[in-house]
């Protein structure tokens, strides 16, 4: 049965989405400092972006993390995408969506819309795309996503059918997810992805030299007007200081995910804009629950009875926001009433159990990458677990080789970070915690029979009302389970020259600057 808010989705497909959300910087803004110059509508337009990391891979398919995201955002698209105002999912590439059944979803694809090497938008491109997702070959990260696919037919050149195994709630969540975007069979099959990308989006694949940069042009003949950008790139800039040192001579102008230690610094800089909004992102630390001592529950509890969470999160200058809950208040299937349903701060209690059951007898390898809030929490939490006892060895690792080394189980305990980009709890637990995943996504290989139970219910049940209340369940069941704790929900931030106008960051951190303009 078709319910409202599916229906609402049917209006949207009738509309050519063409609005962007509000601009998170000021319009009207003056050139100064060391971007000082006179506006010209004929000069070329860049922005250069800096992160403290490399890109992993240019493949939606084949990623899963957010630097690679940032990149992949601009360059690919998917059939829906969710309205960062109104969190409403809502028609992208697709021209209308409709539930013919609890198992069926029907798709008309927008009429004209061509990748980057000129092969059309089409059914079959869906078909190919979504199908080299679920394929076990293919070993995809979020093969998760689309899980429940049973099969993906074209009907016909502008129409997708998708028929699940069982009623699937999450499914238009999923689809949003930039591991859903819609590749180029031709490109796939001529091409390695990973370095060399081809979507329908509003800028196009230059050139990417590996632990430098990457660089993007604008798609003049994109679906959805032309980008008023020429040229953009990402620059890897390893340490956060020089970075921002970059930006106040104006060498790059976008940084974001800004370091709490440095907000300070930044936002006295003359002429830059400081941007902060609710996110949907969360960090967690969280256990190997392959090895038999991170099993035992009493562990778990002197580990979390050490952390004093709330102290951290004040170091965070308001960048940070604390609640022991998994979901967030930006996320499907937040409650509230677990915001202090975890285990409390009780440092005399830690030392007894750590005491009593020989704890700090082995030590433990805790797991970081070197990103300056991965190393913040790991520096604080080694910190008060020697405190309580435990002796704490940082393994810290650059980005990639981090993903990977906490894929394979090479740790005892590591920090984590989701950025729910469905904004679905779902699709948060499913991933990272159910036993289905153990070795891809689920990198603490957690497995607890009851609570895959509930998270299969909270994406087999369609009515909303129930899935909010399975959520809360397993939410609830992790926490007294001690299996991830929570060390701060995010904000989404940004620091732009005043001369960048029209940037879009949404709460779950994806931004898109293909309405953004950079007149010096």
């Amino acid at each position: 049965m078709k319910k409202n808010w599916l229906l609402l989705l049917m209006m949207f497909g009738l509309i050519l989405l063409t609005a962007c959300s509000q601009s998170t910087i000021p319009e009207g803004a003056e050139t100064s400092g060391a971007n000082t110059g006179t506006e010209s509508e004929g000069a070329e337009q860049e922005i250069i972006y800096a992160s403290t990391s490399d890109a992993v891979g240019l493949s939606p398919t084949l990623t899963n993390d957010s630097v690679s995201s940032n990149v992949i955002t601009q360059v690919y698209e998917t059939l829906v995408e969710r309205n960062p105002e109104t969190m409403e999912l809502e028609p992208k590439l697709a021209e209308s969506v409709e539930s013919k059944d609890e198992l069926t979803w029907v798709f008309k694809l927008k009429d004209g819309i061509k990748f980057h090497d000129g092969t059309p938008l089409n059914a079959e491109a869906v078909k190919y795309s979504f199908e080299k997702l679920i394929d076990p070959a293919t070993a995809a990260p979020r093969a998760s996503l689309l899980e429940p696919v049973d099969t993906i037919t074209a009907v016909d050149d502008l129409t997708v059918e998708i028929k699940t195994k069982y009623p699937y709630g999450p499914m238009l969540a999923a689809l949003s997810h930039v591991n859903a975007s819609i590749i180029s069979p031709t490109a796939d099959e001529k091409q390695e992805l990973m370095k060399e990308p081809v979507g329908t989006g509003p800028f196009k694949f230059v050139s990417w030299s590996t632990g430098d940069q990457v660089v993007l042009e604008k798609n003049a003949d994109y679906w959805g007007g032309a980008p008023e950008l020429d040229k953009v790139t990402f620059k890897v800039v390893p340490e956060i200081s020089t970075a921002i040192s970059m930006l106040q001579t104006g060498e790059v102008n976008f940084l974001d995910a800004l370091p709490p230690e440095q907000i300070s610094r930044i936002e006295s800089i003359e002429n830059v804009e400081v941007t902060k909004g609710e996110a949907t992102s969360m960090n967690y630390l969280t256990f190997n629950f392959s090895r038999e001592r991170n099993q035992n529950p009493d562990f778990r509890k002197a580990v979390a009875s050490a952390i004093d969470r709330d102290a951290f999160v004040e170091k965070l200058e308001g960048l940070g926001v604390r609640s022991d809950s998994i979901l967030g208040p930006q996320v499907f299937g937040y409650d509230p009433a677990l915001d202090k349903a975890g285990t409390a701060y009780d440092p005399e209690a830690a030392k007894k159990l750590v005491e009593e059951n020989g704890f700090g007898d082995e030590p433990i390898k805790l797991l970081t990458a070197n990103r300056e809030n991965f190393v913040l929490m790991a520096e604080i939490v080694q910190s008060q677990l020697t405190e309580a006892g435990f002796d704490v060895e940082i393994e810290m690792l650059e980005w990639a080789t981090f993903l990977e080394t906490a894929r394979a189980g090479e740790f005892d305990m590591t920090f984590l970070s989701w950025a729910n980009v469905t904004s679905d709890g779902s699709e948060m637990f499913y991933p990272n915690f159910h036993s289905d995943n153990i070795g891809t996504s689920n990198r603490a290989q957690y497995n607890n029979p009851e609570f895959d139970k509930v998270v299969e219910e909270s994406r087999t049940t369609i009515e909303p009302s129930e899935r909010e209340k399975l959520l809360s369940e397993a939410n609830k069941m992790m926490l007294d389970d001690n299996a991830a704790i929570v060390m701060y929900h995010g904000m989404t931030t940004s620091a732009t020259p005043k001369t960048v106008e029209g940037l879009k960051i949404d709460p779950n951190g994806i931004w898109y600057l293909n309405k953004v303009t950079n007149r010096q």
